[in-house]
């Protein structure tokens, strides 16, 4: 059971490290807004997408990936394309404009939540990861008691990251309040989901050209 829960945190860990759409949005708003419940529906929302991933992932929609080479290439392709585009709106987006005006209105809460779940849910880029590699990690356990330590783990692992964010947004705020960080923030962002769209083109062109 112990090394099923070290497995599934660590696998876990090192894939939502890296500051993709989910994680960016989740910082920015923590920075963004003057009061920190502000950023709460984001963090619960992006917490609840990534533990229904997981579940699903655990459950076996896996292998439904695994089985149908045609559906990883469709599902490979919508990630390039989603990346650059997500790459695209993080770079155009202006934080400074959001600290001048009345912050809240800027990002209302139906806008916070939806665009939570649509960089969650709707990322291809989120689902090939959390369900092929998270997945295929369960898939190492045949006794349900192993697979659920191991889904638990890695659902902590989203929990507590997500509000380690939320509160490293805070500490960003409090320096001074500087929207010129979020703008660094959002172009590191750009540079870093762009950098994963070509590595997946260079995957999906290289499985296809063996």
């Amino acid at each position: 059971m112990g090394s099923a829960f070290v497995h599934g945190f660590f696998l876990a860990l090192g894939l939502i490290l890296p500051l993709g759409p989910q994680n960016a949005f989740v910082l920015s708003q923590a920075a963004a807004h003057s009061r920190y419940r502000a950023a709460v529906p984001v963090v619960i929302t992006a917490s609840l997408a990534d533990t229904l991933l997981i579940m699903a992932a655990v459950s076996g929609v896996s292998f439904i990936l695994f089985a149908i080479p045609a559906l990883r290439a469709i599902l490979t392709i919508l990630a390039v394309a989603f990346m650059v585009w997500m790459g695209w709106n993080s770079w155009r987006e202006r934080p400074a404009a959001r600290f001048a005006d009345a912050e809240e209105s800027a990002w209302p809460l139906a806008r916070r939540v939806r665009y939570s779940v649509s960089v969650s849910l709707l990322n291809p880029h989120a689902i090939m990861d959390t369900v092929l590699v998270i997945g295929g990690g369960a898939a190492l356990y045949p006794v349900w008691d192993q697979k659920a330590v191991y889904a638990v783990a890695a659902v902590l692992v989203s929990w507590l990251w997500f509000f380690f964010l939320s509160l490293a947004g805070r500490g960003i705020r409090r320096i001074g309040g500087n929207p010129r960080v979020l703008l660094w923030l959002n172009r590191v962002s750009a540079f870093i989901m762009w950098a994963i769209a070509f590595a997946y083109a260079i995957q999906l062109l290289s499985s296809h050209l063996v």
